[in-house]
């Protein structure tokens, strides 16, 4: 934790305090107004601790540690996020496809991770419950959706237009404007008529991240107790036992062609 965080912690707990002293007596007193500014963070701060705050958060440091720490796997490289493709999206993708048989008995046609939900890589070697926290901070839910394939195709035009998301069971050619030029589910040409299964989160299913073909899907089934991080540790942890080192590479999933 960087000296800013432990400032921040101690105006915090100064503040609850001063507010909680303020409402047990009555003074009489009303606020008259407030003064701000500017205050440019910068290494200073990691010069100059602070060790009254820092014995503060010793305890609640060492407790965080205690859970983060634990090494639950192993990564046989170093895997990172990056478009229009990339191993990390490659690997969240595969995760939340197969994790839609919880929903619907079977793992989904199509799954779809936005590089932007991924947040930082997964190093080569020990994983621990801290490097999957990393990589999945935010409180993202696996959501099941089904859509006819001409919104399934609108949907990887979407994705094309940015240069390329982490998807699972689907394999794209965009070019280098961002245009789809062709794309395709386990290997067979979209049926503009046909209904599909697509593993994604909650966050992006209600069209966020460019996505709005989401919000025309048909139907959404949102599986209990299914957040995305935990998902992962479950997968990091499966695979341990299997003695297997967690992996995933580029593909081709997503090929980019030159502009015409």
């Amino acid at each position: 934790m960087n000296y800013l965080n432990v400032r921040l912690v101690k105006s915090a707990v100064a503040g609850v305090l001063a507010g909680w002293l303020l409402a047990s007596c009555s003074s009489g007193y009303s606020l008259a107004g407030v003064e701000g500014g500017r205050v440019a963070i910068t290494d200073v701060y990691d010069r100059k601790p602070d060790a009254e705050a820092l014995n503060i958060l010793k305890p609640y440091q060492q407790k965080v540690d205690s859970i983060m720490s634990p090494i639950i796997g192993h990564s046989a490289k170093n895997l990172t996020a990056y478009r229009p493709e990339s191993p990390l999206s490659n690997l969240m993708a595969d995760v939340l496809r197969q994790a839609a048989v919880r929903a619907i008995g079977k793992p989904a046609d199509v799954a779809v991770m936005n590089m932007g939900g991924i947040r930082n890589a997964m190093p080569e070697g020990e994983i621990t419950f801290g490097t999957v926290y990393e990589i999945a901070p935010f409180e993202n839910a696996l959501c099941v959706l089904t859509m006819d394939g001409a919104t399934l195709k609108e949907l990887f035009g979407q994705i094309a237009s940015v240069h390329g998301e982490g998807i699972s069971g689907a394999a794209l050619k965009i070019d280098g404007e961002g245009n789809l030029l062709e794309a395709k589910v386990n290997g067979q040409q979209i049926d503009a008529k046909k209904t599909y299964t697509v593993a994604t989160i909650d966050y992006l299913a209600e069209g966020n991240d460019k996505m709005e073909a989401f919000r025309r899907a048909s139907s959404k089934i949102f599986p209990k107790d299914a957040l995305l991080r935990n998902l992962l540790l479950d997968y990091v942890k499966q695979c341990e036992q299997k003695g297997q080192f967690v992996t995933s590479q580029v593909e081709g999933r997503i090929k980019v062609s030159a502009s015409n």
